[in-house]
């Protein structure tokens, strides 16, 4: 898997500094500054102490079988041009090295919700989707109205959303990423949007934790 965070810290320096610092006991293997510069701290083949205790599909050890991207952003405004191009050319070439398909990109808060929320929802996923680095439901306009009655959980597990957390915690992450203009109860386009990335982008594809 990929898992992108943000750095939430006043400079990508500071950032690529604490992430080499022992004392700090977190790592990832990039870092990326709002100017497009890209910093490889570990190597992709290394284990990166970024992601910490949560899920994805199957996978309990996300850190294990992850690559961390940490973008250089307070999580308050949007990320800068250079940063998501520089992001989108390193993507192109980790997804070709490690045969990784779009629906393993995910953000720290989709295998950690509740406990994290980068890149949260500022961070342009659709514009990766376009690129097939990342995954995005179909049109939304015609969602609302294709959903089936069964569980929401069951399709929000179905696309990655399995960590041991209230229903309602993984409906937020979901959302963020999502469906960020809806509120309150899951409503029928959550359920539909759900359904669409399940049905075509099961996180799993039969290859179980791998």
């Amino acid at each position: 898997m990929v898992v992108i965070h943000y750095t939430a810290m006043k400079s990508a320096e500071a950032a690529r500094d604490w992430l080499c610092n022992p004392e700090a006991q977190v790592s990832a293997h990039y870092v990326i500054a709002e100017d497009g510069r890209i910093w490889q701290l570990v190597d992709e083949a290394a284990r990166a102490w970024h992601a910490g205790a949560g899920q994805w599909g199957s996978c309990t050890d996300v850190n294990s079988r992850s690559i961390g991207i940490e973008l250089s952003n307070l999580g308050t405004h949007p990320f800068a041009e250079p940063q998501m191009a520089a992001l989108e050319s390193l993507l192109k070439g980790i997804l070709a090295r490690w045969t990784i398909p779009p629906e393993r990109v995910i953000g720290h808060s989709d295998m950690a919700p509740g406990r994290k929320i980068d890149p949260g929802p500022r961070f342009d996923w659709q514009r990766l989707a376009r690129q097939g680095l990342a995954v995005w439901p179909d049109a939304l306009h015609s969602l609302a109205h294709s959903a089936t009655d069964s569980p929401l959980e069951a399709a929000l597990a179905a696309i990655g959303y399995t960590c041991d957390v209230p229903l309602d915690t993984r409906l937020s992450a979901f959302r963020s990423r999502f469906n960020r203009a809806a509120t309150g109860p899951a409503t029928q386009a959550d359920l539909a949007i759900a359904q669409s990335l399940a049905a075509r982008f099961p996180v799993d594809r039969g290859q179980g934790s791998a």
